[in-house]
């Protein structure tokens, strides 16, 4: 009998929400799954680590429970290096991370804990798949995209990933028959043009607020904000994520974390650098 393989779940929205759970009930089908996540929303923390306190990991599980929970009070990144190297005691087979509540397309790979989760895994020789989904509603449908989130996590470990490489998977948010199919693409060039509330307190001193839409996410019922500007779209290729997602495809890009910019290299060895 073919033996299961170990497949790491993690997120940065938290063990509670929706996206995990619908990750979990995917992997399940696939192989064993343990689960290490933020005990509380930590989106946007990008690669952060925690050094300045300390960490605490909860068993959430049942004990005969066929996936093993935990929760963890650090950061996505926090999450993998415990589930590693503290739980598993071995490299898994596959790290997924998500499903996350919203894009992780173009830029925002470089601010999301999804990713940063993955590209933690990446960094440790363990293929990674970021997952998110283009609805940030915290009671978002999952049910259309589980069959691409199997179909990815199946190839990638029939396949195996290129060295350095982890997917950065993003659902648009259609209904499954709506979905046109799976691109390969490259990350689309654009930005976000952040808006600030200068104001000043009571001393005359000024502060900065980064101005944000309300949003209720909380299965709970608290009040909390997201934070949003005008995302910039720089680029007109058919060949970018942005583009596949606009069209109803699933956007499946490459990403590394060997950040050398090396086609500069050539240029930057031309400066005077040691002339003296």
């Amino acid at each position: 009998m073919k033996k299961k393989p170990l497949i790491l779940v993690t997120n940065d929205d938290g063990i509670s929400a929706p996206g995990i759970r619908a990750l979990i009930a995917v992997m399940s089908e696939i192989g064993d799954v343990v689960v290490v996540a933020p005990d509380k929303p930590q989106s946007a923390m990008g690669h952060a680590i925690t050094i300045n306190s300390t960490l605490y990991l909860n068993k959430v599980s049942a004990e005969n429970a066929a996936v093993l929970e935990y929760n963890c009070s650090g950061t996505p990144v926090d999450c993998v290096k415990l589930a590693v190297n503290e739980i598993l005691k071995q490299k898994p087979d596959l790290c997924v991370s998500g499903v996350n509540h919203g894009s992780n397309s173009s830029i925002n790979v470089i601010y999301s804990g999804t990713m940063s989760a993955a590209v933690e895994a990446g960094i440790e020789g363990i293929p990674a798949i970021g997952f998110s989904l283009l609805d940030y509603d915290w009671n978002a449908d999952f049910e259309p995209v589980k069959s691409f989130i199997k179909k990815i996590a199946l190839q990638t470990l029939e396949n195996g990933l290129p060295a350095g490489t982890i997917l950065n998977v993003n659902f648009p948010k259609l209904a499954e028959k709506d979905i046109q199919g799976i691109r390969i693409c490259r990350q689309a060039k654009a930005y976000w043009a952040e808006k600030f509330d200068k104001r000043k307190t009571p001393y005359g001193k000024d502060y900065y607020w980064l101005t944000g839409e309300f949003v209720n996410l909380s299965p709970y019922g608290k009040d909390y904000y997201w934070l949003t500007g005008e995302f910039v779209n720089q680029d007109l290729g058919e060949d970018t994520d942005e583009w596949a997602l606009e069209k109803g495809y699933v956007s499946v890009v490459p990403v590394q974390f060997d950040m050398t910019a090396h086609h500069a290299i050539q240029q930057l060895n031309g400066w005077n650098l040691n002339k003296k």
